[in-house]
C-alpha cells in the first residue's frame, strides 16, 4: 500500500525521508536561518506575486553573481549543490505531475516558480564547473536513488486525493527548508541563492497551508521545528529587504 503524504509527514523514520534527513545533517552548518531573514541583493533576484509565488530572475541572478569572487568550493558545498539541483527538480516535477492529475492552480503557479528555482542552482553548477546531475533528465527521473524513490512515493500519495496532493506540497516545502538550512554555506554566491530558495519555500509553504486550512486539514512539520513552522505560517508573504 502506498504511504500517504500524511503518514510520510508524520513519520521522520520513514526510510527514504530518514536517509535524506541524515544526509542533510551530515553536511549541516551551525548557521541558523530565521523565518524573516533577508540577504543583500535578494530583491533584485526574485519576484513575488500576491499569492507568494516566488520566482528567480535569471538575468538579475547572473548579474548579482558577477560580484562575489570565484573560489574553490569545499566538498560539502559541491555535494550540496548537486543534491539541491535534483531536490529542486523533484519539487518541480512533483508539482507539475499533481497539476496534471488535479488541475489545481496552486500547482501550476508554483511549478513555474520551481523551474526558476532549479535553474538558479544550475547557474551555480555552471559557475563552479560542476557536472549537472539533471542534464537531459526527463521529468520524474533522478540520478539520486533516494530522490527517485521519494518522487515516486510523493506522486503516488498526491494522486490519491486533492487533500493528499496539498499535503505533499506542504511536505516538500518543509523538507526543502530543512535541507537548505542544513547545507548553509559561507560562500557568498551560494548563500545568495540558498537564502532566496529558502524564502521561496517559506512563501510556498504559506500558500499550501492556506489551501489546507480552507479544507480544515492540518499539517504537522517533520523537518523544521514546530516553532519555526508556526513562525512562518503566522507571518505574511516575504517580499525581500523588509518590504
Amino acid at each position: 500500500m502506498t504511504p500517504s503524504a500524511t503518514s510520510l509527514a508524520r513519520n521522520r523514520h520513514h526510510p527514504l525521508l530518514r536517509r535524506l534527513l541524515i544526509a542533510a545533517i551530515a553536511t549541516a552548518d551551525t548557521t541558523e536561518q530565521t523565518a524573516t531573514e533577508d540577504v543583500a541583493g535578494d530583491e533584485a533576484v526574485t519576484s513575488i506575486d500576491d499569492e507568494g509565488t516566488t520566482s528567480f530572475d535569471d538575468e538579475q541572478l547572473v548579474t548579482e553573481l558577477d560580484d562575489p569572487p570565484l573560489t574553490t568550493l569545499s566538498e560539502a558545498d559541491r555535494d550540496g549543490l548537486i543534491f539541491m539541483r535534483e531536490e529542486e527538480k523533484l519539487a518541480l516535477d512533483v508539482y507539475q505531475e499533481l497539476y496534471d492529475v488535479w488541475g489545481l492552480r496552486i500547482f501550476d503557479n508554483i511549478s513555474k516558480a520551481e523551474q526558476t528555482h532549479t535553474d538558479s542552482v544550475r547557474t551555480l553548477l555552471d559557475r563552479y564547473d560542476i557536472s549537472d546531475p539533471a542534464f537531459d533528465q526527463p521529468a520524474g527521473v533522478f540520478t539520486n536513488a533516494d530522490l527517485q524513490a521519494l518522487y515516486d512515493e510523493l506522486v503516488a500519495s498526491g494522486s490519491e486525493s486533492t487533500t493528499e496532493a496539498l499535503l505533499v506540497g506542504a511536505l516538500i516545502g518543509d523538507l526543502d527548508i530543512a535541507d537548505l538550512q542544513a547545507r548553509a554555506s559561507d560562500e557568498a554566491a551560494i548563500a545568495l541563492v540558498y537564502s532566496n530558495l529558502e524564502k521561496g519555500f517559506r512563501n510556498h509553504l504559506r500558500a499550501f497551508m492556506g489551501q489546507l486550512d480552507a479544507n480544515d486539514t492540518a499539517y504537522t512539520p517533520s523537518y523544521i521545528s514546530q516553532d519555526d513552522f508556526d513562525a512562518i505560517i503566522a507571518s505574511p508573504v516575504e517580499r525581500g529587504n523588509g518590504r
